[in-house]
């Protein structure tokens, strides 16, 4: 498996490279990213082979779209692939007057949630003026899922597809966009979303790894067999996968539980056995499903970038995958290398 690797999305005329850029970093998520740095995290990408970059207004309330439009300036536009996001609107607002959350010293701009029809088409010209383009190639419907709205997530998620999506579906048929989706962390909501609309992709965050399979009940065989691509993204769900059970391991963006960190390191136990990296294991069980198209990978450092893109082809023993569904840490129907 190579980072480069191009991969068909879904039924469109996209084609993505097996490894893609996640921009939340250099939307300063967390922590800071200087500029000179986030130009170079983009350049490093590139020279790695890696032609699909992948951000949203949300990081950094535009920062990051700015930052990866600029980074990108230089290259042959029909050369990569950019996505983008819809479902929140950035008005100006100065800083210290709104609420960033995992955002440190974001842009100027307080972020709305608006999922309507004439929201959608502003948030997306204001995106192509952020990332200096005349189109996107993904446009992905953003966090229409239990965990941002709560109790109003209901009536978010029906103003998205019954208000917001066909602005999508034109948006796509003027060419503005070539492909169109959605990217939420929940199975239940991407399944529904899958089941409701005319989807030719979907963004799940964190759900499909090598400790979460539950995608496999339903919505993978859905995605299959309609044709619909995944890109999965926090295939190391958010560190631990990566790092293995430390103290101070992530899971979610929080202290990983102690069930997680027993089975993080039964599964680091049977790759030691083989001789294999813990997030090389990672990375190749994310790619193996045949409806992934891309695993979104979001480096904070140029050494964590181009440590992830040489595990990304590192060479996994069979025997490896059979002591996992052994040892009932893996499932018996999920595909593998």
């Amino acid at each position: 498996m190579r980072v480069n690797e191009p991969r068909p999305l879904g039924r469109t005329s996209v084609r993505t490279t097996a490894m893609s850029f996640g921009a939340a970093p250099i939307g300063n998520f967390l922590r800071p990213f200087s500029e000179p740095m986030a130009m170079e995290m983009v350049s490093q990408a590139w020279d790695l082979g890696i032609r699909h970059f992948d951000t949203a207004p949300l990081y950094g309330h535009g920062l990051s779209e700015h930052r990866l439009g600029h980074a990108l300036r230089g290259y042959p536009r029909d050369q990569y692939v950019i996505s983008t996001k819809v479902g929140r609107r950035l008005e100006p607002a100065a800083p210290g007057t709104f609420d960033s959350g995992l955002w440190v010293e974001p842009a100027p701009f307080a972020a709305h949630y608006d999922y309507s029809y004439d929201g959608i088409m502003r948030s997306v010209e204001e995106s192509l003026q952020r990332m200096l383009t005349d189109h996107v190639d993904i446009l992905l419907m953003h966090d229409v899922d239990h965990y941002t709205h709560g109790d109003a997530q209901p009536e978010m998620f029906r103003q998205a597809v019954e208000e917001g999506f066909p602005a999508l579906v034109r948006l796509r048929e003027e060419g503005v966009v070539s492909a169109i989706g959605f990217g939420v962390n929940e199975t239940d909501v991407c399944l529904e979303a899958v089941r409701r609309t005319d989807a030719d992709c979907v963004l799940l965050a964190g759900r499909y790894t090598l400790l979460e399979q539950d995608p496999l009940d339903e919505l993978l065989p859905l995605c299959e067999k309609r044709g619909v691509s995944v890109i999965l993204g926090g295939v190391y769900n958010s560190g631990v996968l990566a790092t293995g059970a430390i103290e101070g391991a992530k899971f979610n963006y929080a202290p990983a539980p102690q069930e997680i960190l027993r089975r993080t390191a039964r599964i680091h136990a049977i790759c030691r056995a083989h001789d294999v990296a813990l997030p090389a294991a990672a990375l190749g069980f994310a790619a193996a499903h045949p409806s992934v198209a891309s695993v979104c990978v979001g480096s904070r450092t140029p050494e964590q970038q181009s440590g992830s893109a040489a595990l990304f082809g590192a060479r996994i023993p069979g025997q490896l995958w059979d002591d996992l569904r052994d040892a009932g840490l893996l499932r018996p129907d999920a595909p593998t290398p």
